[in-house]
């Protein structure tokens, strides 16, 4: 094992956000300069910006520096700051595949586009591993800014700019909270630094007036991006409004930044008052679970389905956070990878059935679809499985390890109310199914067959790949995910 130590600058702790930030000015410029013949130049470009950034953080394990904590210990260069690296670089590359029937079929921007998901990758990447609460803030801002524009894509249409302006006002309040806590925290411990913090919340016998409101304040504004009750206000607006491909990139991206950034301040600077913030994560996580199945059953359009069921997997999530040990952060870090490619993969299949200014998303737009398209039928069904936790997807062992690190964790009745919880959301997920599978289709009568784009399809396959081959073998990603743990725990 190499020794932990703590360096000055490192190349390698910031070199994915570094490639995926200059590869974003790139395609913006060279979009400008590309003739329309030449759409697909920008698309390959980002796509292999994204493999070299997350090439780059598999390649930081074998360096030198590998693991610190660098630029002054404001960045961590760890296990869980690589695979969460990785799981954004990928999760990013196909959503760009995914995309690609939005774009030509809409005629959006594409150099524009592309830039925005490079930027706001980066930003996620860089908010996994900032091991400071400033550094923290500033990748918050990278990416919600990005998101912002990304959900308003549409400008003509008053959903997409409705749900934009709710996203935009939601996280300027989130980010308000996050910096306030910030400034109360270091009004306690005297830096931002995550172990500095840990070092005073430890060896510190001052008043903890400031800490305690301080972490509340945290854990406020990191509960508005990962869309926790009752901070989700903005979620299914913001879904609906969105071009499909967004909703799934904002929902696996976001959700992955937002909880990488929850375990590395919990389980690094307030490791040692597990008892101050584990009740108020476990209240959050029943009224998550619980609101967003409940209400997700009641939803006739498919994208406000999604999104309240990606609330309830926000619950889900919230049970491995309050589990506060190891098997928890490393259950997490398996579920987001799982729970990344099965959104991702599901809104774009809604894109593809909904076709061009999605006008097909309510529920009976879904009914004999698998006669009609049994492709996309069939990938909806293998991503809704897996969303529902049922074996052997990828979903079914995300659940499986969370849960179990909740129960080693003394945490039982949380997770009988999550098995409660995954039930009621099996019934919203199956229903689809059925209604795909079982029902007939008078309303596609006389209408031709959604067409599938080939980058479209591809995206789809490998998502799906990735859900099958997961749930099937397990085993190396448990591992993987297993040796993933924070710098400083």
């Amino acid at each position: 094992m190499k020794p932990l130590y703590v360096a000055g600058a490192s190349f390698w702790a910031v070199a994915p956000e570094a490639i995926l930030a200059a590869g974003g000015m790139i395609v913006l410029l060279s979009a400008s300069f590309l003739r329309p013949r030449a759409r697909s130049v920008p698309t390959i470009l980002s796509c292999l910006v994204l493999l070299a950034g997350a090439v780059a953080a598999v390649l930081a394990i074998a360096s030198d520096a590998y693991p610190s904590a660098a630029f002054d210990g404001t960045i961590a260069l760890d296990g869980f700051a690589t695979f969460m690296k990785v799981t954004v670089a990928l999760g990013a590359l196909v959503t760009i595949l995914a995309s690609q029937h939005f774009l030509s079929a809409e005629g959006g921007p594409a150099g524009e586009f592309l830039g925005l998901v490079l930027f706001a990758s980066s930003g996620m990447m860089l908010m996994a591993s900032a091991a400071d609460l400033i550094v923290i803030f500033i990748a918050l801002e990278t990416f919600s800014l990005a998101f912002y524009v990304l959900a308003a894509y549409r400008r003509r249409r008053l959903d997409s700019q409705e749900g934009a302006l709710k996203y935009f006002l939601t996280g300027s309040f989130s980010s308000a909270f996050f910096l306030y806590g910030t400034a109360l925290v270091f009004g306690f411990a005297g830096t931002t630094r995550l172990a500095g913090v840990a070092d005073a919340v430890r060896n510190s016998s001052a008043p903890r007036g400031l800490l305690v409101a301080g972490l509340a304040l945290l854990i406020v504004g990191l509960g508005f991006k990962v869309a926790a009750v009752p901070f989700h206000m903005w979620t299914p607006d913001v879904y609906q409004g969105s071009p499909a491909p967004v909703s799934g990139f904002m929902a696996a991206g976001a959700k992955a930044a937002g909880f990488a950034a929850m375990l590395r301040v919990l389980m690094t600077a307030f490791d040692s008052s597990v008892s101050d913030w584990r009740p108020v994560l476990t209240g959050l996580a029943v009224l998550t679970m619980l609101l967003g199945s409940i209400v997700a059953v009641a939803q006739t359009n498919v994208k406000r389905m999604l999104a309240y069921s990606s609330i309830a997997h926000s619950g889900f999530l919230l049970i491995g956070v309050a589990a506060a040990n190891s098997r928890g952060i490393s259950g997490s870090l398996f579920y987001l990878l799982a729970y990344t490619f099965s959104i991702i993969g599901a809104f774009a299949v809604v894109y593809a059935i909904g076709r061009p200014g999605e006008e097909r998303v309510t529920l009976k737009d879904y009914r004999g679809l698998g006669t009609r398209e049994p492709f996309l039928a069939g990938a909806f069904a293998l991503f809704l499985v897996s969303l529902a936790g049922i074996p052997p997807t990828a979903g079914f062992w995300a659940k499986f390890e969370v849960f179990s690190a909740a129960v080693s964790a003394g945490q039982t009745p949380l997770v009988v109310l999550g098995v409660l919880a995954s039930a009621v959301a099996a019934f919203f997920y199956l229903r689809v199914i059925v209604l795909m599978f079982l029902e007939d289709s008078p309303e596609w009568e006389g209408t031709p067959a959604p067409s599938t784009a080939f980058s479209m399809g591809l995206a789809i396959i490998v998502a799906g790949a990735v859900v099958v081959i997961v749930g099937v073998l397990p085993g190396p990603l448990l591992k993987l995910a297993g040796d993933s743990l924070l710098l400083f725990r």
